[in-house]
């Protein structure tokens, strides 16, 4: 008897530090914790977006695609692009870059779109294997073609561009990244054991919900303080 109460006083016991212990491990493998300020990313995905009802739902900022390539534009960029403003939320614009068409080229239509003096947050370049065309290039032809996309953006913007990045393209070219301004996606680990460089926000989620938003959406965050705005 004496055995079982002793059993039973070990589980009670460590069912309370477990209680006390979640918010901590919680907040280090998912930034969920008061350290951490949310927003999320969208592109015309994620349909009519209602931007009121995204910033009482705790949204803080939002990075709009904007183009991709060197002619495509994304059919409700305008639309998600007002409708934050409107809503008072910080934005920001995006251009997923494609390997297959050369940087300068994917930067004015980048320019030729986005009202950069209208943005709160850094201009963001889309840096990814997923939906990229098939030539992936080597880490000297892919610097050159990135390089001029940024060089481009920066003396119009007044800011280097952030890129956006997946750890195993950190890993393949991550001579090219060094010293850049980075927003990485880490969805299956925590941020430090999917990319080893530093970041200044993370995209934790692919599959998030916020309230305005019919479907899925991206959900990113930054540490307190360290919010690239």
């Amino acid at each position: 008897m004496r055995r079982v109460v002793l059993i039973s006083l070990v589980a009670l016991l460590l069912a309370a530090a477990a209680m006390l212990l979640v918010p901590a491990l919680r907040d280090r493998w998912r930034p969920w914790g008061p350290s951490w300020v949310q927003g999320i990313d969208v592109s015309h995905h994620q349909g009519a977006i209602d931007w009121p009802v995204v910033a009482d739902d705790g949204v803080r900022f939002a990075w709009i695609k904007a183009t991709e390539g060197g002619d495509w534009v994304d059919p409700r960029f305008v639309e998600n692009w007002e409708g934050a403003g409107r809503a008072g939320i910080p934005r920001g614009a995006y251009h997923f870059f494609t390997f297959c068409r050369p940087g300068a080229e994917q930067a004015a239509n980048f320019l030729a779109t986005v009202p950069l003096a209208q943005g709160e947050l850094p201009p963001v370049v889309d840096l990814e294997y997923g939906g990229n065309c098939d030539r992936l290039p080597d880490s000297a032809s892919l610097g050159t073609e990135l390089e001029r996309f940024m060089d481009a953006v920066e003396a119009a913007a007044g800011q280097r561009p952030m890129v956006y990045v997946t750890g195993e393209l950190i890993r393949d070219h991550i001579t090219l990244l060094v010293g850049e301004r980075l927003w990485v996606r880490a969805i299956h680990h925590p941020l430090g054991m999917e990319a080893p460089l530093p970041a200044e926000v993370w995209q934790y989620s692919n599959i998030g919900r916020v309230d305005g938003i019919e479907g899925r959406v991206d959900r990113n965050a930054c540490r307190v303080g360290d919010c690239p705005w």
